[in-house]
């Protein structure tokens, strides 16, 4: 007989089952014994058994279900290598019996009769049980080591390192100064206090070639990181953005390791970096009230034009990412003003789009394009309807087998829901593509008809709401990329073949004074266009 050997460890650490190596050994002795060939060898490491989304036990319940299976039986060092879950369990192994491939433990052997298949039932439920409890075993356990001061989480501020300390029999960690790194905190801290900013510290770390934690470059991210971790005050936190399920109640323990900064330094730290904080928007934060945020980016470095808000709110630019993480001389890409960027954005809008002449053209291919669409649509919905065909039959043929108590409904349920699924949204797809087979050909629209579209769409961009005019541009527009003296706009919208597809405009920057204008081109400038 063929059979294929399955071995897998948890990437938990409560995972104390044999090794891949020791499973594999024993599943071959095994084999070996009994006469068995092994056909094919599938080993999931660092994966749990709670999920079945695990790549080698997926490719191989894809490869038992081909014709001309590969093995008959798939070996097993336990029930609970195979899965932790009873639902998975029930699932995969009615899934594998129909295609003739049995599941088998080594070591907990069980026939195929009704008493054995309830012992491995059994079994598999109190495994379930088993993770589940002991995760929450765990989870009670480091809570109660971080009460008592002991560190439990796997990550070591910079400035620390963590020791090794006796807990009765056992060894528990605790963070100790580190005396390489320790100073370097102190420092970050002072020099903060003495007025200088993020990026002005961040400036003096790289020039000096102070590593971070990881061995790179500092930015202002990981040291705004570093600047309110609490642990620096030789504070304990745990818990505080645990996913646990019940919750787990945090744990806050006031000098459980030496601190690197006093409290009072800490919180003055904390009141500065309030009162500096500017307001800064993502470019792809909804609220934000930059009309072309998650548009832009820079064409230098590929990073975002980040909206900034400076002077209390007086003037706005877009900015690099580049030049707001690293400072000034990370990237040439200009400071953008708000109001005039996207003016000359609008304007190209209005006259490349929204025009009585590129509309209409735009109707008309439209109008080709569902006449040559046609005949595609209706080979597709001749699919559709095949498809749906032969899902009602698959579905009679499991009603059937629940009538005759051939299958129980737990076995069939999972199938049953994912072909009705599947049913409903093919009923979907016809539906969609029977209107558009019997609309046919689009009448063309007729001048005033287009006028009017027109007028409507640029009433909409210059006098709608903010999240209007963010969608009407989003629709016409794909993205924008900036160079030190450029501004590429390339469309969504299909336009007609007279017209590219992209636009080029010339950023006229002024280098010194704090409103950098922008000179939209004349229409006569060579400079003006880029080419394709």
């Amino acid at each position: 007989m063929k059979v294929a050997l399955y071995a897998r460890v948890s990437s938990e650490r409560q995972d104390v089952d044999l090794s891949i190596s020791a499973q594999l050994r024993a599943l071959r002795e095994h084999a070996a014994r009994n006469g068995y060939e092994v056909a094919r060898e599938y080993v999931d490491e660092a994966e749990s058994g709670r999920t079945a989304a695990r790549p080698e036990f997926q490719r191989m319940i894809a490869e038992a279900r081909r014709p001309g299976r590969p093995f008959e039986a798939v070996l097993v060092w336990k029930h609970s290598r195979f899965a932790r879950s009873r639902e998975d369990a029930i699932a995969f192994k009615s899934l594998l019996k129909k295609q003739g491939v049995r599941v088998v433990s080594i070591t907990e052997p069980a026939d195929d009769t009704p008493t054995g298949q309830l012992m491995e039932a059994i079994i598999e439920s109190l495994d379930e049980f088993y993770s589940a409890n002991l995760g929450q075993e765990i989870l009670r356990g480091m809570r109660e080591s971080a009460s008592r001061g002991f560190y439990v989480v796997p990550h070591v501020p910079f400035g620390y390192r963590r020791v090794k300390v006796a807990d009765g029999k056992r060894e528990r960690s605790r963070l100790e100064p580190d005396p390489l790194t320790a100073p370097v905190v102190r420092r970050i801290f002072s020099q903060f206090l003495e007025a200088q900013g993020l990026m002005e510290v961040v400036r003096a770390l790289n020039s000096e070639g102070v590593s971070s934690a990881k061995g790179l470059g500092w930015n202002k991210t990981v040291l705004y990181k570093l600047l309110v971790n609490q642990a620096y005050t030789g504070t304990l936190v745990w818990g505080r953005h645990s996913r646990a399920n019940p919750p787990v109640k945090p744990v806050r323990v006031e000098g459980a390791w030496e601190h690197l900064v006093d409290r009072e330094t800490f919180d003055r730290v904390q009141e500065l970096l309030h009162s500096r904080a500017f307001a800064r928007t993502h470019p792809r934060r909804a609220a934000s009230h930059f009309l072309l945020s998650g548009l832009v980016t820079c064409a230098g470095c590929g990073k975002a034009l980040i909206g900034q808000d400076a002077k209390s709110g007086r003037f706005a630019y877009y900015v690099c990412g580049s030049v707001m993480r690293k400072g000034a001389g990370a990237c040439e890409a200009p400071y953008l003003p708000k109001d005039k960027f996207e003016e000359l954005v609008l304007q190209a809008l209005r006259t490349r789009i929204l025009a009585e002449d590129n509309l209409r053209s735009l109707v008309a291919l439209v109008a080709e394009e569902m006449d040559r669409a046609g005949p595609v649509w209706r080979q597709h919905l001749d699919s559709i309807v095949a498809e749906l065909s032969d899902i009602g039959q698959r579905l009679t043929n499991l009603y059937d087998a629940l009538e005759t108590k051939k299958l129980s409904f737990d076995d069939l349920a999972p199938r049953i829901q994912s072909l009705r699924q599947r049913q409903e949204q093919l009923r979907v797809a016809r539906q969609e593509l029977e209107d558009k087979v019997r609309a046919g050909r689009r009448e063309m629209l007729d001048l005033k008809m287009v006028s009017d579209y027109v007028e409507d769409l640029r009433t909409a961009l210059d006098q709608g709401s903010l999240a209007e005019r963010k969608a009407l541009i989003r629709s016409f527009v794909k993205e924008i990329r900036v160079t030190h003296e450029l501004a590429l706009v390339r469309y969504t919208a299909p336009l007609p073949p007279k017209n590219p597809d992209e636009d080029s405009m010339v950023l006229s920057i002024v280098p010194n004074g704090g409103d950098r204008g922008i000179r939209t081109p004349d229409p006569g400038d060579a400079n003006a266009v880029l080419s394709r």
